[in-house]
């Protein structure tokens, strides 16, 4: 038993008005939380985005996790292993869409987050991001972002141009990991720029900041001061998380230790606001130069 991380799930469920027994299957409803995720590559993305669809899970609802990129990797820990791509699977069918079925590319993984890896062509041969956009197109065909509760987009690293951005088209909020470091703020900068430009022709907004590996978060917080950014959630640099990575495991399957558990609840926690709807943020990205005088020459 974990009566800690169990507590804490029984009153993140009450405030948000569920059902004690509700399974991660449960009924449906009419709108879907579509989020993307996006950061600096290698800053704990796909970590951030497996724990967080297992918190909505946990708080009963069906997810979708969708990994953009081509080492497809995203859900690892969710499903334990490599599975098959988007884009070999529309290879092997010769790119015939209409034979395939959602059973095809959806895997399912723990506590029964539905799982999809979009995948990429060899290296130098070809645009990832046009795979990106085969998989929305695929996932729209068969009415996949509709049919769950929340959708997740784990998007590569902080390439934002061509396909990589069409989660934008489709996501209601764009959140950002993010460490307290010049270089992640950086592309935190230029993701929210163009989260900007996709936000005058599509419904997406901007949500926030996931502070991710940090003990400190005052990088982050002069970032957010000066732009309009917020932090949503601060998860510590933690060995437990680097190891959870190598047991292809999620943290809520690990051993409830007091700093796992501080970690999971974190993780509900976040779930749970954005369930509950977060306001969008007018955010103002600085030019280059501006972010050189502002951080790190204290």
């Amino acid at each position: 038993m974990n009566a800690p991380f169990d507590a804490a799930l029984s009153q993140l469920r009450s405030e948000a008005a569920i059902e004690p027994d509700a399974p991660a299957t449960g009924p449906v409803k009419k709108e879907t939380q579509i989020i993307a995720i996006y950061g600096k590559g290698g800053i704990g993305k796909s970590t951030t985005s497996s724990n967080l669809s297992v918190a909505f899970s946990k708080l009963g609802k069906r997810v979708l996790q969708i990994g953009c990129d081509p080492k497809h990797d995203s859900t690892f820990t969710l499903t334990k292993c490599l599975v098959p791509t988007v884009i070999d699977i529309l290879e092997s069918v010769n790119f015939h869409s209409e034979e395939l079925r959602p059973e095809d590319f959806v895997y399912q993984g723990y506590n029964g987050v539905m799982c999809v890896e979009a995948g990429g062509p060899p290296a130098g041969t070809g645009c990832g991001g046009y795979v990106v956009g085969q998989t929305v197109k695929l996932l729209k065909e068969h009415h996949l972002l509709e049919d769950t509760d929340v959708v997740l987009f784990d998007v590569l690293g902080d390439v934002v141009c061509g396909g990589f951005a069409s989660p934008l088209q489709h996501a209601g909020r764009a959140l950002i990991v993010a460490a307290n470091d010049f270089d992640s703020i950086f592309a935190m900068n230029r993701i929210v720029a163009a989260i900007q430009a996709k936000a005058r022709n599509y419904e997406v907004r901007v949500g926030g900041v996931i502070a991710n590996r940090s003990a400190a978060t005052d990088q982050i917080d002069k970032f957010n001061a000066r732009t309009g950014m917020r932090t949503l959630a601060h998860l510590p640099e933690l060995d437990a998380i680097r190891r959870s990575r190598l047991k292809k495991s999620t943290l809520f399957e690990m051993e409830p230790t007091p700093e796992i558990v501080a970690v999971q609840t974190e993780y509900l926690r976040l779930a749970a606001t954005l369930l509950a709807g977060t306001e969008p943020l007018d955010a103002h990205p600085l030019k280059d130069r501006d972010i050189f005088d502002l951080l790190g020459f204290d």
